[in-house]
């Protein structure tokens, strides 16, 4: 069924997805009530939702068309570099799984502990996060590193596309390492609602590194895809420097109004 196929394999495989939720909430004993009358939309609740989500959001969609203009840049390059980064992105997805669930998973923990008052518990999750999920990224580093090859040949039978997707990877093993630390960040303040936050900081390393430097590398008299890719894990330690520097603003802001309350 082609394109057409895989579309409706997507959107049937996430309502199984919902279906299956439905059911395990029904058969597991929740700590809230959960009826038909919880789905019923509050514009209080909305709102909340809106707030907080509307960020992340638009931080989604901006970075997703910095990686097109990469992929612009890209195409520029030639057929194989073309195709050799659209396996190199399928490749990463997979790469990425282990720091997207630490995100997720942080975000989640951190808004629960923050709605209980434990707020120190969720500074604690925050390090516990970042140290176990860099077991996970030096795993997936080596992968990219020395199994690039092997992975891009589940996409692609053509050795050019193969060698130059594993040229493209060796750059994302750098940022696999990156991204399990800011991954942890960005689930940690969206957790405790600093969303904007979240945000500008993405916004910033997309268009002001991620792309800057794709750019200048594509225009160096021996570009390759390495180079190329190397925008993305200059991108994301800009991004880890500026979450630093936001928690420790965060922290401070947190004491001097304990301290006025105090």
């Amino acid at each position: 069924m082609g394109a057409a196929g895989a579309a409706v394999a997507t959107v049937a495989a996430q309502a199984v997805s919902v279906a299956v939720s439905f059911l395990l909430i029904r058969k597991k004993a929740l700590p809230f009530c959960f009826c038909r009358r919880s789905l019923r939309p509050r514009a209080d609740h909305a709102k909340q939702i809106l707030l907080v989500g509307i960020p992340i959001a638009l931080q989604e969609i901006l970075v997703q068309l910095s990686f097109l203009f990469i992929q612009v840049i890209v195409n520029e390059m030639g057929v194989v570099a073309s195709a050799a980064v659209g396996v190199a992105e399928k490749v990463c997805i997979f790469l990425m799984l282990v720091s997207s669930a630490y995100m997720q998973s942080v975000s989640a923990f951190v808004a629960q502990n923050n709605g209980a008052g434990l707020t120190q518990r969720s500074s604690k999750a925050l390090l516990c996060s970042i140290s176990t999920a860099l077991i996970a990224g030096i795993a997936m580093s080596l992968l990219a590193l020395f199994g690039g090859a092997l992975l891009s040949s589940v996409f692609s039978n053509e050795q050019a596309v193969i060698t130059a997707a594993h040229s493209y990877l060796k750059a994302y093993a750098i940022d696999c390492l990156l991204t399990s630390v800011l991954f942890c960040f960005i689930g940690y303040f969206n957790g405790c609602k600093h969303t904007i936050f979240v945000m500008i900081q993405g916004v910033a390393g997309a268009f002001f590194v991620r792309i800057p430097v794709v750019y200048l590398m594509s225009r160096m008299d021996e570009a390759t895809l390495f180079l190329i890719g190397l925008g993305t894990p200059v991108s994301s330690a800009v991004q880890i420097i500026l979450c630093l520097a936001a928690l420790l603003y965060f922290r401070k802001k947190e004491k001097n109004k304990e301290e006025r309350l105090a």
